[in-house]
This record gives C-alpha cells, structure tokens and sequence, in this order.
C-alpha cells in the first residue's frame, strides 16, 4: 500500500465543508465533488462511527459496484476516518479473497483545520500501485470540485 496526501484550501467554514463533503444536509452535495471518480458517485448507509457505508456507482456495463467500508472516526468538523475492507460487486459483499488482500483495511482520513474562515482540508489516503496514477491525476480535481461547492 502507498500512503497518499492531498491538500485543498477552500475559502469557507469547517462546518460548511464537512456538510458538503459528506453530503449530510443534502447528498447531492457529495455525489457533485465525487462525480470526477465516477458519475454515478453516491454511498449507501451513514456516517456515524461505527457504521458500515458502501461507497457506490454504475460501471460502463450498467453493474453497481464499489468499497464496502467502516466509519473509524466521526468527528464533525473536524476529523473522518474510513476503513475500506471490501468490495461491491452488482449486490455482492466480498470482504475476502486476493482481490480485497492487497488493500483490505486501508484507510481514507479527512482532516478540516479551520484558522480565520478559511479551512485547510488534507485527505491522506492508502491505495494500491494500480491506482496510484489514477488517485493523484483525480483526488485534486475532485477535491477543486468540492472547493467550487463550497465557496459558491
């Protein structure tokens, strides 16, 4: 696993950036910024610690897919951690296997550290070598997305 960061500085509260990023007033917020990962970016249950979440969308054959995953920390305005143990496939759960080894417990965290209405956002996130290209080319464009919403 390699461990990537990323940073984004949005001119706008902590309060207002974890509403958007997490969709919590209204998940289309969410599903706008993920849409540069996949169109048909949204997820599937909440996000209290402890939770299970599926990260979900539609493949180019019409297929759901996706990460099944575990909310390791909430705290608002602040802090989100989430744990990636397994994969969605059309409904099927697969939480073991060679295809969930190589990044089964991997971590995607969110950090908000607000300092004068303005609020540093770091994402640090563990990927596998075949989507390290990927995740560096489309993690700060989604990320510029999000800071579109949000200074909007």
């Amino acid at each position: 696993m390699k461990k990537l960061q990323f940073q984004v500085s949005i001119n706008a509260p902590a309060s207002k950036i974890y509403d958007y990023m997490l969709g919590i007033n209204n998940k289309s917020t969410y599903e706008q910024w993920t849409a540069l990962f996949n169109p048909t970016s949204t997820y599937e249950g909440n996000w209290e610690k402890g939770n299970k979440m599926l990260f979900v969308g539609v493949d180019d054959k019409g297929e759901k897919g996706g990460m099944v995953s575990r909310i390791a920390e909430n705290i608002p305005n602040q802090f989100v951690s989430i744990q990636h143990y397994g994969l969605l496939k059309a409904d099927t759960e697969i939480t073991e296997g060679p295809e969930v080894e190589k990044w089964a417990n991997g971590f995607e965290n969110y950090t908000f550290e607000e300092n004068n209405g303005t609020t540093t956002l770091t994402v640090e996130l563990d990927t596998t070598e075949d989507f390290l290209e990927y995740m560096n080319d489309t993690y700060p464009k989604a990320l510029n997305k999000l800071k579109d919403i949000c200074e909007k």
